[in-house]
């Protein structure tokens, strides 16, 4: 017989163990919702974009590496398709860059607000490419920026422009969506939530919203929750009216709190 059998809560192979299962997902809402309150972040506004996007530094030595390969460096010379991929990634790296000057022009906005709590942080998944931007931008205006990265095992890791304290990691995918407010798309928030999307040319070729609504997918009004934008400034613009008109002064108690938990509708 032990002389002292261990508590449950202390045993990580018990913890570790599928009957443990929904004490591991309870702790992906729990811990970072402590962290969340020590950090006093009421509210924040999400950059999704590709991770594959690259900073005009980064793509334009790769291209230019490329561009000066001799025999003397080994290995085979880059081809026509390589070169036009490494073309198109300097060509790509504008959005890179352009995430990275919105988050950095929201946050220093942010930093005026004479608010009790964090207002409107940048918040991003945590990894490469958009994320990263977005992360860097909020980080060189001097605020907090948080990244929910997800754990995965030959995948991305997070990106070192994350606020210390509000890098998380998760294992289970719902609960990273959780803290993205993905409630947002079941109809069940009481706020509606605008989407900026940035770049006409690109999601016009994409994205053809007019005929989720002529097929009954979504309603003509949701089409008034996307704006567009093209520039850093114009997507400011847009993102600190609807912040302003929408979401500076929480209609409900519980959205005054750090974080501020959307109300439900019923």
């Amino acid at each position: 017989m032990d002389a002292q059998q261990p508590l449950a809560y202390l045993m990580p192979e018990f913890l570790e163990s599928t009957e443990a299962r929904p004490i591991r997902i309870v702790a992906e809402y729990l811990e970072p919702l402590r962290r969340f309150r020590q950090n006093n972040v009421q509210d924040t506004v999400v950059f999704f974009g590709s991770a594959r996007a690259q900073s005009r530094e980064r793509a334009a030595s790769r291209l230019n590496r490329a561009l000066g390969h001799t025999q003397a460096d080994g290995g085979g010379a880059p081809t026509e398709a390589d070169l036009a991929r490494l073309r198109r990634a300097v060509e790509w790296s504008r959005f890179y860059e352009d995430a990275r000057e919105l988050a950095r022009q929201l946050t220093a906005w942010t930093q005026t607000l004479n608010e009790p709590y964090r207002r409107f942080v940048v918040c991003s998944g945590g990894g490469p490419g958009i994320m990263e931007a977005a992360n860097r931008g909020a980080a060189e205006a001097g605020g907090k920026t948080v990244g929910l990265n997800i754990r995965l095992p030959f995948e991305q890791g997070p990106n070192p422009y994350i606020s210390d304290g509000l890098h998380f990691e998760f294992h289970y995918f719902f609960m990273r969506k959780f803290w993205f407010a993905y409630l947002a798309k079941t109809q069940k928030l009481s706020k509606k939530l605008d989407v900026l999307l940035y770049g006409r040319e690109y999601w016009n070729q994409v994205l053809h919203l007019q005929a989720m609504v002529d097929w009954g997918a979504i309603d003509e009004a949701d089409l008034g929750l996307m704006h567009y934008a093209d520039s850093p400034d114009e997507a400011f613009n847009v993102l600190r009216t609807q912040l302003m008109e929408r979401h500076f002064k929480p209609a409900w108690p519980q959205e005054e709190l750090a974080p501020g938990i959307a109300k439900t509708r019923g």
